[in-house]
């Protein structure tokens, strides 16, 4: 019977170094590090996502970076490569398209504190997107907006917090409309939109 090795605890600073020097995307959880897996469940940089789940990032993306333009640079946006930091630096991810409008939000590398998450749901990560992120997610102050889209079918839920701070969730419907406001920020979204050119 062989020894039981005890495992090894990473540090958010040999993560961001590993991952500086990596060719593979990894996210970072609780001191480990897990690379990041495609549409098929192959690790990502080996194999590329699903021509829906691209052009739904795409579309997401297109959006909501129209109506920053022209605005000084205030709110960015940013699709699969800008990690998010959570605030204690326990847990690093790539969501799929990310919006902030925070002036102090400036690393480089990183982001902590968004308005807006958005992640495309494949087989693959579909359980961890709907729960282990969203628990991170839902702790970020300035988070209003968590969007989880389908690359399988034409289907949106969404996570909206008001302005008492508290969350409540729908299905975003055919002809529905969803208005995305962040400070000095504004657009709207429908499942056109989201899904224009994808056919399953």
């Amino acid at each position: 019977m062989s020894a039981l090795q005890k495992k090894r605890y990473i540090t958010e600073q040999e993560y961001l170094d590993f991952e500086e020097a990596s060719d593979v995307k990894h996210e970072y959880v609780n001191g480990e590090i897990y690379a990041m897996e495609n549409d098929d469940g192959e690790i990502h940089g080996m194999a590329g996502a699903s021509e829906q789940h691209n052009l739904i990032t795409g579309n997401l993306f297109f959006h909501l970076r129209a109506a920053s333009r022209g605005k000084g640079g205030k709110c960015k946006v940013f699709a699969s490569d800008m990690k998010f930091r959570a605030e204690d630096g326990d847990s690093y991810y790539y969501p799929d398209v990310i919006l902030g409008c925070s002036s102090d939000d400036n690393d480089r590398f990183y982001k902590e504190k968004p308005c807006f998450i958005a992640e495309v749901l494949s087989k693959s990560t579909a359980k961890i997107d709907r729960r282990e992120k969203w628990e991170t997610y839902q702790k970020i102050p300035s988070l209003r907006y968590y969007l989880l889209v389908d690359s399988l079918q034409q289907k949106v839920d969404y996570f909206m917090r008001d302005d008492s701070g508290e969350w409540g969730s729908a299905e975003l419907e055919d002809g529905e409309t969803l208005s995305i406001e962040c400070e000095n920020y504004q657009t709207i979204l429908t499942l056109t939109d989201i899904y224009e050119d994808v056919i399953f």
